[in-house]
């Protein structure tokens, strides 16, 4: 899992010289959130480092996540799945926020485990070759099966 390198082109290079069997960078959560959750980080740099991944080591396989309960609404996460794939994204983890500790971010809302199923099915039918989706879907979820799809 790496940073976004401030949309660096050099430091992306310089992972993907060393070759990692998947790359992956997380975009957390969706758009109209970035100010609140990652506020020292920007969506669309997020994006085109799976895009730029992909363009410099077109072989290479590409990864992302999204955390749910954050506030987000179903068109938006549809929309980030839309954008991972257009970026060349191949696998996708979706799990439930879950507060670590009292000055972080509160949950909003806790989602139902068919909402997840539903995000899977979806993602598949996007292309992704593998979707990892549930209420305890961490990042590194069923990162060696995914890797073999």
């Amino acid at each position: 899992m790496t940073p976004d390198f401030k949309g660096e082109p050099e430091a992306l290079k310089t992972v993907l010289q060393a070759g990692p069997d998947v790359f992956n960078h997380n975009v957390e959560t969706v758009p109209r959130l970035y100010s609140t959750v990652r506020p020292m980080a920007d969506y669309m740099t997020s994006i085109t480092v799976i895009r730029n991944a992909r363009q410099l080591s077109p072989g290479i396989k590409t990864k992302s996540g999204i955390m749910l309960g954050l506030g987000e609404e179903k068109p938006e996460v549809l929309a980030v799945m839309n954008e991972l794939r257009d970026a060349g994204c191949d696998f996708l983890t979706i799990g439930q926020y879950l507060r670590p500790r009292k000055f972080n971010i509160p949950v909003v809302e806790y989602i139902r485990p068919e909402v997840f199923e539903e995000y899977r099915l979806k993602g598949i039918e996007l292309g992704f070759r593998a979707v990892s989706s549930s209420p305890l879907t961490r990042s590194s979820m069923d990162a060696g099966s995914m890797y073999d799809a």
